[in-house]
């Protein structure tokens, strides 16, 4: 595959403000390699039987991995007795994991957004099993423990009831972590993942863009990973997998 991989003034005081309830962001890896787990250049027509889908549509296409999102509201099915959601595409990766270190190609062409997520799907106190992930959009990078925040069964029984907005807000403090970038179409970017114990660390061609701590990322046993692209297209290749430990200090 052959993939390229000034705020006005009465913003700077919010800008400030946001930034500086921001994690701080590790200069230096956090974690270490180990042995390496899965390795997949995306070549050829035949592909690891760990990959398998989860939600429509991923193909292998031009030696490397294509997501689009092709449930883009909600509709009801064929049978009329339901409603199918929207939801990103999502392509699963049956990789045990516990610390990690991922890296991946990355390059938008129409996507709106691309993530890595980690998944537990005996884990029954979140919705679906998602433990925590890696959004990426071009102008921002999202950590979230899906875990203890977002897809907790308790605070989406809560959501439900209006009057427990404050109860929810306070909740979902601290759960996730939004932080600023600039990256652009049609470009090839090194998409790298790290999470040690309770900690996330997120880098983009070597730099580091993204920082959060939180209980859910120290999951135990993270059963899958999950790769999801939501708007039309994105693209990944020459995704790796390492074991990790903490690194050296």
């Amino acid at each position: 595959m052959n993939i390229r991989l000034l705020l006005a003034p009465c913003l700077l005081v919010s800008a400030a403000a946001f930034a500086a309830d921001l994690p701080k962001i590790p200069a230096k890896p956090i974690a270490e390699k180990k042995e390496l787990l899965f390795s997949d250049e995306m070549n050829g027509s035949e592909h690891d039987k760990r990959w398998h889908r989860v939600v429509d549509t991923f193909v292998f296409e031009n030696n490397a991995l294509k997501g689009t999102q092709t449930r883009v509201k909600d509709e009801p099915s064929k049978d009329g007795k339901s409603v199918i959601t929207a939801h990103a595409a999502v392509y699963g990766l049956e990789v045990p994991t516990k610390d990690t270190v991922i890296e991946v190609k990355i390059r938008f062409e129409g996507a709106t957004m691309i993530d890595v997520e980690f998944d537990d799907r005996k884990y029954t106190a979140a919705h679906y099993g998602h433990l925590c992930r890696a959004q990426v959009r071009l102008d921002k990078v999202t950590i979230m423990d899906e875990r203890e925040g977002s897809q907790n069964m308790i605070i989406k029984e809560l959501r439900k009831d209006p009057t427990k907005k404050d109860e929810v807000n306070k909740l979902m403090a601290g759960k996730s972590a939004t932080f600023p970038v600039k990256l652009e179409e049609h470009k090839d970017y090194t998409l790298v993942v790290e999470t040690v114990g309770d900690e996330m660390r997120v880098s983009i061609d070597g730099k580091a863009v993204a920082f959060l701590k939180s209980a859910g990322i120290g999951h135990e046993t993270k059963s899958k990973i999950e790769l999801g692209v939501a708007g039309q297209s994105g693209w990944f290749d020459d995704i790796k997998v390492w074991n990790a430990a903490p690194a050296k200090k």
